[in-house]
């Protein structure tokens, strides 16, 4: 079995979320897995408020992102 078998590329980011009703969502060192080398921060913001399932969301702030290689902790 290859050492590399589970391993996916991340992308872990800090990110600020404005509602456009109020409010607002921050969190820190937040992990996503993507397809490849890197993401755009627009793209980002979008997959980011797709995979919470966020609706009413204003600006969306990426900062400190940087992309990894990890080993799927859930079964």
């Amino acid at each position: 079995m290859s050492a590399t078998v589970g391993v996916q590329k991340r992308v872990v980011f800090d990110f600020e979320i404005d509602f456009s009703n109020g409010g607002g969502l921050q969190g820190q060192q937040f992990r996503l897995d993507i397809e490849g080398d890197d993401i755009a921060d627009a793209a980002l913001a979008g997959y980011l408020v797709d995979e919470l399932r966020l609706l009413m969301v204003g600006a969306v702030r990426i900062a400190n992102k940087r992309i990894i290689e990890e080993a799927h902790k859930r079964s």
